[in-house]
């Protein structure tokens, strides 16, 4: 009995390494593999050099500015102002948005999580450095 599971195992084991090792082939296409492009080759000596001739390119519109770091505030006009470090709202006189939070100045600082309030009294440093330096406290 012993030898017939051992056999039994041994089987097992070779016919599944065969099974692993054996590879066929995937279908085949008669389409040619596109090339990538590369470097020009080098011209014979003697030859003259060209250079292909390209259309000209129209100029790339800006894309608005916007931070790579901070989202801009959710449903409002805004431009970012990297100086500041913060988003300013266009419609909103210095109100200001960073990270989920509207700083406003008003004679001192004030924040929310809303622009519409309600606004906490905060000091300098309670605002981004950017706005601490541009208008103190």
């Amino acid at each position: 009995m012993y030898r017939v599971a051992r056999f039994a195992l041994l089987s097992l084991m070779v016919g599944l390494t065969a099974a692993c090792a054996v590879q066929h082939p995937g279908p085949q296409s008669s389409e040619p593999i596109p090339t990538i492009p590369g470097p020009s080759p080098t011209p014979q000596p003697g030859t003259p050099r060209t250079t292909p001739q390209t259309p000209p390119s129209a100029p790339i519109p800006s894309a608005p500015k916007t931070s790579a770091n901070f989202a801009p505030p959710p449903g409002g006009n805004s431009h970012w102002d990297a100086r500041l470090g913060v988003h300013v709202l266009d419609n909103v006189p210095n109100t200001f948005y960073r990270q989920r939070t509207y700083y406003r100045w008003n004679n001192g600082w004030t924040w929310s999580t809303s622009p519409s309030g309600p606004w906490q009294e905060t000091d300098s440093s309670g605002v981004p450095p950017g706005l601490s330096r541009q208008f103190g406290n």
